[in-house]
């Protein structure tokens, strides 16, 4: 009788990628282009008295990666893209906005409805630049390898150097170290994005050229509803008069931009005066702030006043359409919901998250396997929840910030130009409070030009909206030919 063999060690995790080659038919011309689906290994360096023993692998990271064939990689734009959350894929910016394939699924009150479609993206920005479409560990197919824990690599700091070394690898393996180089985010990927633009100079030394931020949160303070903190109804303020506006609740003969002026000159001026003043306000002067914040947001004046002037963003999005037993939504307030109580205090969901989730999940999945070539049996995991908790340790007892990161990458590389995108009905990153955050920067005033701020008839993801899709297309086309010195 032998012994049987000893148990081998499990193989060491590969890359694993599909590269397809496709043809896009716009406006009369024929665009050949390369996709590349799959995994890149990322390791650790191990360490011996001082000297690099080897390394040990952490993570699978998944992508999407389309360059335009034909083209010099030295002078071609490379933008790398990701979302937030924390806990999203990139599958929001890539099917919506920016890939050469987009989501077909209707806008507020037109929505298509299952099955959905996948149509040819007009607007892609892969015209103008290369993309890349990085999904953070636990997200999409990225996943912590054999040996790791998965909540290792789940908070701000490991994020950074996580999705920093993918950014760092796949640029010295594609050779496009002396490209034009850009990163874009939403949301929470926002927030990577300005940590990444200091982190990448740090550490690899690789400067860039642009930054775009879509639905931005650089600084937590201004969406913090704790009792005591003021700031927030202030910053919340002209989103809640824009959807006040949107679903008929204000005078009709106004227009938005009317509505909005006067928002904003009320909540930065009188509004932010008397919430400071607390206690010490009049009954009078009371009366007065309620009377014009309930003319301004479409509620009752003594709704107003029961909250004692300061509505919470969960009790506005019930009571707005309290009458006609809706809600609104949080990531887009032109959506609106069904609650099983009408009388609740809250809303059961978010109507325009569930508006995007069937549709770019089914996208998702048909595009990778049946279009890009990539099969795999995990779940593609879109938005999860298996991130949380989420740590902020680097951050304890105060808020998440990065607008200094930002501002300090800016000072360091004057080239750095940023683009700001945000809509007006948008409840989770307001654009008041994005537009308080840039004017908090702190920049040099040499360097206030770097930066181009847009704003957009829509929500979080504008781009479900037709004509914001269009127009941001656009704008972030002329930003990079104005990042890139090719467009003034």
């Amino acid at each position: 009788m032998t012994d049987a063999p000893p148990p081998s060690a499990p193989a060491a995790p590969q890359d694993q990628v599909s590269v397809t080659h496709h043809t896009l038919h716009l406006n009369g011309r024929e665009l050949r282009y390369t996709a590349t689906a799959g995994t890149m290994v990322l390791h650790e360096e191990r360490l011996k008295e001082g000297a690099v023993e080897g390394a040990r692998p952490q993570a699978e990271l998944f992508f999407v990666a389309y360059a335009l064939e034909d083209q010099d990689a030295a002078t071609r734009p490379l933008t790398f893209s990701f979302n937030g959350g924390p806990g999203s894929s990139s599958v929001w910016l890539h099917l919506g906005l920016l890939g050469p394939r987009r989501v077909v699924m209707g806008d507020a009150g037109q929505l298509t409805g299952p099955p959905y479609q996948l149509t040819d993206n007009e607007f892609t920005l892969l015209l103008h630049s290369d993309l890349v479409f990085i999904d953070p560990v636990s997200t999409g197919y990225s996943r912590a390898t054999e040996g790791n824990k998965p909540a290792d690599f789940h908070g701000f700091q490991p994020d950074i150097e996580t999705v920093g070394e993918f950014i760092r690898l796949w640029t010295t393996r594609a050779e496009r170290w002396l490209s034009p180089k850009f990163l874009i985010g939403e949301s929470y990927g926002t927030t990577r994005a300005a940590a990444l633009s200091g982190h990448l100079q740090e550490r690899h030394g690789l400067f860039l050229n642009g930054i775009m931020l879509v639905s931005s949160i650089l600084d937590f303070s201004t969406v913090d509803f704790t009792p005591g903190h003021d700031l927030a109804y202030v910053l919340h303020f002209p989103t809640y008069a824009a959807t006040a506006w949107y679903h008929g609740r204000l005078d009709p003969t106004r227009t938005l931009p009317e509505v909005l002026q006067e928002a904003e000159a009320f909540a930065a001026g009188e509004y932010h005066q008397g919430l400071f003043r607390g206690a010490r306000l009049t009954d009078e002067e009371r009366q007065r702030l309620a009377q014009t914040y309930a003319r301004l947001t479409g509620l009752d004046e003594a709704f107003v006043l029961r909250h004692d002037l300061r509505v919470p963003l969960d009790r506005y999005t019930k009571e707005l359409l309290r009458t006609q037993a809706r809600t609104v939504g949080r990531l887009d307030s032109r959506f609106t919901g069904m609650d099983r109580n009408a009388g609740g205090g809250e809303y059961e969901y978010d109507p325009s998250m569930s508006a995007i989730v069937g549709p770019y999940t089914a996208a998702i999945n048909h595009l990778l396997r049946h279009e890009l070539g990539y099969r795999s049996d995990l779940p593609y995991e879109v938005l999860t929840g298996r991130v949380w908790p989420w740590s902020y340790r680097e951050f304890e007892n105060r808020h998440v910030r990065v607008s200094d990161t930002l501002r300090g990458a800016m000072h360091r590389n004057p080239h750095l130009k940023v683009y700001v995108g945000s809509g007006y009905f948008d409840f989770a990153t307001p654009y008041f409070a994005t537009r308080h955050t840039l004017d908090h920067l702190a920049l040099d005033p040499a360097l206030h030009g770097n930066i181009r701020e847009h704003t957009y008839e829509a929500g979080h993801m504008m781009y479900v909206h037709g004509p914001s899709l269009a127009q941001q297309s656009q704008d972030l086309a002329s930003f990079i030919g104005w990042a890139t010195g090719q467009d003034s």
